[in-house]
């Protein structure tokens, strides 16, 4: 999988919409300040046909040390993000070919 950063995507904007980097910059910003604003505030966030942001309750649960097996670990409740995509997303991922991994052998 190849990783695309912030400032890829914030160029790649730039250069297909014609809008200068630190505009696109700024603008970018300012809308994922915004989705961490609402997400801190507990609401939902829905791009139609793109997906659905959400914030979801994890619950308390034990987990185990592998180097220490008997040892239980409890790990707190936290909230999460969780992403749905949407149906045209998923419609896009979907008509991705598969590549299979070499095996490690």
């Amino acid at each position: 999988m190849i990783t695309m950063t912030k400032k890829e995507l914030i160029a790649n904007i730039s250069q297909k919409q014609g809008v200068e980097l630190y505009e696109v910059r700024d603008i970018l910003q300012a809308f994922l300040e915004e989705m961490a604003e609402s997400l801190g505030e507990k609401k939902r966030i829905e791009f139609r046909d793109f997906g659905v942001f959400e914030l979801v309750e994890r619950k308390q649960k034990i987990g185990r040390n592998p180097k220490q097996a008997d040892v239980a670990i409890v790990i707190p409740a936290r909230y999460a993000v969780k992403f749905t995509p949407g149906k045209k997303l998923k419609q896009r991922i979907e008509k991705l070919p598969v590549v299979k991994k070499k095996s490690a052998h």
